[in-house]
């Protein structure tokens, strides 16, 4: 540079050096350039040299070129390297923190689980140790107590001898206790409260010392081992039977009101019932009206109730009595207070399901033409129960033609109802069923396309639509039991309520409360 400075200012050199000399000058004349931008501009031209080595070639060009063996090359390589980093998985053994001798293995053993299944607590002295040696024979205990549960269908005999009980014991304790019990009306789910006392001999059963249980609400019984033998021991419990009375406003709700009165669910549901068969629920009874409900109710010192039947059922309006119903007779039929008893039939289907055909006229199924339907069809799944519509008398059960299986009954008063196509009949001829009572069961027998009823009703010996009419049925109670129904019912009457629940300026109702 020195020199070519030289030269331009002696004026020597040729044209070469007169080019050089005009960029000589140029670069004494440019600008300075930042540092930072020098920088970019090399890095600029470090990348374009990066990118001109072509190391990632796109396959998917200029395929079979010579650029695309390299690219193809160069993924071969990487894809090997990248396989020889591959890991193994190998099981590697971890190194234990600390060496464990047999004590402290015991020591662990001990804080386990399982000392706790084996009925231990927890601590060091669960786990046995060098020193521990086992016994070569154990005293047994001399008594075991436990619970025994009788089970659904289970027997009394079979009950005791699983808690392990003998046979001869077993046998000799179900005979006691059917002295005083039958054996057959134990309930399930009854508990009994057994003592075994020592082995007869090695691996024999362990004889009977005691054995405790409720036989039934009002008698405790246990047997205990006397002179070698076994002995019953009954213990009567003392009941008060005065039956229950209650009564309260019906107010907005009858079922809600008797419930806020301490009546029990089971005592609505059968005085709802009683009162159904002999007046409408939604058109006779005012929110002004007042029940009155008598339930059999058994208390014990101990505190333990038990709910019976339904005994009177009343209703009173403006202080007057609207509707006296009294319990009475061997069947548990309700009677007015004048001995009459009265049950509104028409209301109640024979069976649960929905009218597939009217009465009338119609185009039968199976036989093709038209013909008449003497009664109405109730679709219904195949074994559904059929109720009697009311009180009678079995007049015919049996096969009956196209009515395949078919039961009729006779009600009084020149009305009888059919039921046809039943899959089993559940009466006899000459029986007596009440309403409501089970007669049969649906099915598809005689002329049927499927599972039915046909049900019909006779007038006079003539068939009539089953929709189209409503009877009653009366009955009374015999003149010579009717001054003993009378008492009854005054007796009934005469029992005082219960407790007050609440203010009797508000009209709550007088009850006391009872267990569910």
């Amino acid at each position: 540079m020195f020199k070519l400075r030289e030269q331009m200012e002696s004026g020597t050199g040729g044209p070469a050096t007169g080019a050089a000399a005009l960029s000589y000058a140029q670069l004494l004349v440019a600008p300075a350039v930042p540092v930072s931008s020098a920088f970019e501009i090399w890095r600029q031209r470090a990348r374009a040299k990066v990118h001109s080595l072509d190391v990632a070639t796109d396959l998917a060009e200029d395929i079979g070129s010579a650029r695309w063996f390299r690219g193809l090359g160069i993924m071969l390589i990487l894809t090997s390297v990248a396989l020889s980093f591959w890991p193994d998985y190998s099981s590697l053994e971890a190194a234990p923190p600390l060496r464990l001798d047999r004590a402290a293995r015991d020591q662990f053993r001990s804080q386990t689980i399982q000392p706790l299944g084996l009925g231990g607590d927890s601590g060091s002295h669960m786990g046995a140790t060098a020193r521990v040696h086992p016994l070569a024979s154990a005293p047994e205990r001399p008594t075991l107590q436990m619970v025994a549960t009788l089970g659904q269908g289970d027997s009394f005999g079979r009950m005791l001898e699983r808690a392990g009980v003998g046979p001869g014991d077993a046998a000799r304790a179900a005979g006691l206790i059917g002295e005083s019990v039958p054996l057959g009306e134990i309930a399930p789910g009854t508990r009994f409260d057994l003592t075994l006392g020592k082995r007869i001999a090695p691996g024999q059963p362990r004889a009977l010392h005691s054995l405790a249980f409720r036989a039934r609400f009002d008698l405790d019984l246990a047997i205990a081992r006397s002179g070698g033998g076994l002995v019953l021991q009954r213990k009567p419990i003392a009941v008060d039977s005065t039956p229950l009375r209650i009564r309260g406003l019906v107010g907005a709700s009858l079922y809600r009101s008797a419930r806020a009165a301490g009546v029990p669910i089971g005592a609505i549901q059968q005085y709802l019932q009683t009162l159904d068969a002999h007046l409408s629920l939604d058109t006779d009874i005012q929110p002004t009206d007042s029940f009155d409900i008598v339930v059999e109710y058994k208390r014990v010192a101990s505190g333990e109730a038990q709910l019976g039947q339904l005994l009177f059922a009343g209703l009173e309006r403006g202080g007057k009595p609207q509707t006296q119903l009294l319990r009475w007779g061997t069947e548990g039929q309700f009677y007015e207070a004048s001995g009459i008893g009265e049950q509104r039939s028409g209301l109640i289907m024979p069976v649960v399901g929905h009218i597939t055909s009217g009465y009338g006229a119609r185009r039968h199924p199976i036989l093709g033409y038209t013909r008449m339907h003497a009664g109405v069809d109730f679709g219904a799944p195949w074994g559904s129960p059929i109720y009697a519509v009311a009180n009678a008398v079995v007049s015919f059960a049996g096969r009956h033609g196209g009515h395949g299986n078919y039961v009729r009954l006779e009600h009084g008063g020149g009305l009888g109802t059919g039921y046809g196509h039943m899959s089993r009949i559940a009466v006899a001829p000459g029986s007596h069923v009440r309403a409501g009572q089970v007669i049969g069961y649906v099915g598809s027998t005689g002329l049927s396309t499927g599972p039915h009823l046909h049900y019909e009703l006779y007038q006079n010996g003539k068939t009539v639509n089953p929709l189209t009419v409503r009877f009653t049925i009366k009955s009374q109670v015999d003149g010579k039991e009717l001054a003993l129904f009378k008492a009854k019912l005054a007796q009934l009457k005469a029992i005082k309520p219960g407790a007050a629940l609440g203010s009797l300026a508000s009209k709550q109702a007088v009850a006391i409360r009872l267990p569910e």
